[in-house]
């Protein structure tokens, strides 16, 4: 039995070209205001909250735009918001999450610049946000949200690496121009390893998944909204560096682990908890970037999702379950 994420899967890299043929120009523009403001709030929450992860911890590696996350409530109840010379960016798959939209009205009170980035035409943050960008991913009811976390990462880096002052920015939104080809590749040459090693895990019922940098966005994707929302498995995401804390007490024979290496400088402490979680006889799944691409690893998660995406699907088929569908989002509002 197929579910609808399967389709969903493939369609990613028609969803990229589409919101770029769409929206670039409107994209340059955005950057253009952002590159003279002093201050970025990233907002959003669920899946959305990880492509923010992965934007920030990237562009602060190389970098000196000023960034802050937070959720939306954590934005709304938040008395210390700078509103001046700043821009608030609110991300979100149906464009009505409530506590993000809740952050967008209160910025528009503050007066500040806004940017909402969603796949939901005439949305509330849509028509609210003073700027719009409207994803090409069409209606998507998989919880997991495929296509629109690809297409608004894609948005992220293509709005904020443009206005940011990285030397090689030109060159990176360059590579970026490789994914939806590069996509393709992976996704029809990872499925069957990937169903595989869902096979062997289906009986897990705890994952650990761990990565550094922009990689931590997408082990943070991986945990909250593919594992837990998807495949009904626990888990908690981790950066590499803080496997020393607390997991390192709980990395023991048998317990599944997954890394993200990319090769960024601080994957060397990534290596360090796989050789030791190895010696531990952990079970230990490295997704490494150069085993499915060549590419600059800052853009790491949208390759590095592709197989994950596979593993989480089969997981969730394995054990009978559909991994669009949930049991309590959308019944609880607050």
């Amino acid at each position: 039995m197929k579910y609808e994420m399967y389709n969903d899967i493939f369609e990613q890299p028609k969803a990229i070209r589409e919101t770029i043929k769409a929206e670039s120009s409107h994209m340059d523009e955005i950057s253009e205001k952002i590159s003279k403001l002093d201050k970025v709030y990233l907002v959003g929450s669920g899946s959305s909250l990880s492509t923010l992860y992965s934007i920030k911890d990237a562009l602060e590696m190389v970098s000196s735009l000023d960034i802050n996350i937070c959720t939306g409530y954590e934005f709304y109840y938040n008395k210390r918001i700078d509103n001046k010379n700043t821009v608030g960016i609110f991300t979100s798959q149906s464009g009505e999450t409530g506590d993000t939209l809740a952050g967008l009205r209160k910025a528009n009170e503050l007066g500040m610049y806004t940017v909402s980035i969603t796949n939901e035409d005439n949305s509330h943050m849509l028509n609210e946000a003073k700027d719009g960008v409207l994803t090409r991913a069409s209606h998507e009811d998989s919880i997991l949200g495929t296509k629109t976390y690809i297409t608004q990462l894609y948005s992220l880096y293509y709005i904020l690496f443009k206005a940011s002052d990285y030397e090689k920015s030109a060159d990176l939104l360059k590579e970026m121009e490789k994914i939806p080809d590069l996509m393709e590749k992976v996704i029809k040459e990872s499925e069957q390893a990937n169903k595989e090693l869902a096979e062997k895990m289906k009986d897990e019922e705890v994952f650990y998944c761990m990565g550094s940098g922009p990689n931590f966005g997408l082990a943070y994707k991986t945990s909250m909204t593919m594992f837990m929302e998807g495949a009904l498995k626990h888990s908690c995401p981790l950066y590499s560096s803080e496997f020393r804390h607390g997991l390192i007490e709980r990395a023991e024979k048998d317990v599944p682990i997954i890394f993200l290496d990319a090769d960024y400088p601080s994957d060397e402490i990534t290596r360090t908890a796989i050789e030791f979680s190895n010696g531990l006889k952990a079970k230990t799944m490295v997704f490494n970037l150069k085993d499915y691409a060549d590419i600059d690893n800052l853009l790491a998660p949208f390759i590095l999702v592709v197989p994950l995406e596979w593993f989480v699907y089969y997981l969730a088929d394995f054990n009978g379950e559909d991994p669009g569908s949930t049991r309590h989002i959308g019944k609880v509002r607050y």
